[in-house]
């Protein structure tokens, strides 16, 4: 019988039996695919080799390329490998897909809530402009009405005295034609009336003059017109220093429209949790930081039973329990505290119960110091060197009370550089 040598196992083939696989593969019954059959020895691929990690059949089990190797059944290694895929490649991916949906919802939530966070923002833009074109149109009405009245009394003042330059004219005309009417009279007649003639001609009255202040004060209505009108705008808006960020608001917190003012909730509002957010300490920053200069604010925390003032760092931690880059001074547990980062806890004796709490920061001397404006007290200062920008920051626990920033006081400022004597102007 015709056979030959495999070049790979060294296994002789024979004809006769390469024809009867080939027809037990034709012969009807369940289908097997080529992919299951060994390509060299046309046997099922019933084992599967460890070393290599390929199927095998049971004739390569025995030839030099496996038979030092360890092999195990197809189905015992097919099941040991979708368990390893599920636990390694199916379940990661199916984590990672609920994460992602999670975060999916989390940006259609952010989404909607940029959409609202507009809308309300424009409302409050339109309703603060309409206060101030309100101001304007009846700050403009009464300049207005000061200009007309100046100028009725100054033409009432005016025709008065064109009315008394008419009588004056209509006397002079009067004598000037008594007069001429004189001068052609027979002599007799011109000499008897001679001295009443003479003396009526030389009654006359002083010469008009134009009187001071006549004219519309027009510098008085146009100068610095518009710096006065900001002047007397800043006496009747409010001006609040510090400015609450809501994006940094824990969601127990509840901001004011004008953002100046926070309120304690027992409910947690679904809010993102954008990385600017703290989700454990009821906190809320300034929107504005300090990085030079003297700064102070002031904030009513009213009789909230858990409270703190204070600065943060830009770089603090907003998630979870804030370790560093926290300076403040409040109450909690019945006793005033002042606590900053890696210092000891020092407990606060006061006199009397602060409502109102003045921070005051002087960036360039290293200084953070908490005032008592009730009673015109010195609660505390911390010393320390500043190495990044400071916000200010809220923290109340109790609902009892909204605490809110107090307004400060705005003006207008005018520069005037002046020259040294011993300088010429054309040297700036």
């Amino acid at each position: 019988m015709e056979s030959w040598e495999c070049p790979v196992c060294s296994i002789k083939c024979y004809k006769d039996s390469m024809a009867l696989a080939l027809k037990n593969l034709c012969m009807p019954g369940e289908k097997v695919s080529v992919k299951h059959v060994c390509s060299l020895h046309s046997k099922l691929l019933t084992l599967f080799c460890l070393e290599h990690e390929e199927p095998i059949c049971s004739v390569c089990e025995g030839s030099s390329k496996h038979k030092t190797h360890k092999c195990i059944p197809v189905d015992e290694a097919a099941l040991d490998r979708k368990e390893e895929l599920i636990e390694t490649g199916l379940k990661p991916l199916e984590e990672q897909l609920e994460g992602f949906k999670e975060v999916k919802q989390s940006f259609e939530e952010t989404a909607e809530l940029i959409k609202s966070q507009a809308q309300q923002t424009e409302n409050q833009i339109q309703e603060d402009f309409e206060k101030l074109h309100q101001f304007l149109r009846y700050e403009e009405a009464a300049r207005m009405a000061v200009l007309r009245e100046e100028e009725e009394e100054k033409s009432r003042r005016m025709k008065k005295m064109i009315d008394d330059m008419n009588r004056e004219i209509a006397a002079i005309l009067d004598t000037t034609r008594a007069i001429k009417k004189d001068l052609v009279s027979d002599d007799i007649s011109f000499l008897q009336n001679y001295k009443d003639t003479l003396k009526r001609a030389q009654c006359t009255s002083p010469d008009p003059e134009l009187v001071s202040g006549a004219l519309i004060n027009v510098a008085k209505h146009l100068g610095n017109l518009q710096v006065r009108v900001l002047e007397k705008m800043l006496k009747s808006v409010q001006y609040t220093p510090v400015i609450l960020d809501p994006n940094t608001a824990h969601p127990c917190l509840i901001l004011s429209d004008d953002l100046t003012s926070m309120r304690f909730s027992d409910e947690i509002r679904l809010l993102p949790d954008n990385p600017e957010r703290f989700d454990n300490y009821r906190m809320v920053l300034g929107s504005e930081g300090f990085d030079s200069g003297t700064h102070s604010w002031d904030t009513d925390v009213g009789d909230n039973t858990v409270w703190f003032v204070g600065v943060v760092y830009k770089s603090v931690q907003r998630k979870g329990v804030v370790q560093t880059g926290l300076w403040r001074v409040g109450y909690y547990n019945d006793k005033y505290w002042a606590r900053c980062p890696k210092g000891p806890q020092t407990v606060l004796t006061l006199e009397n119960k602060p409502h109102r709490i003045r921070v005051q920061l002087d960036w360039d001397r290293d200084t953070l110091s908490f005032y008592d404006l009730d009673n015109n007290t010195h609660i505390h200062t911390f010393t320390h060197t500043f190495t990044e920008r400071l916000f200010p920051y809220i923290n109340i626990g109790s609902n009892l009370y909204a605490a809110r920033i107090l307004p400060g006081k705005a003006s207008v400022t005018v520069e005037q550089h002046i020259i040294p004597p011993h300088v010429s102007p054309s040297s700036f």
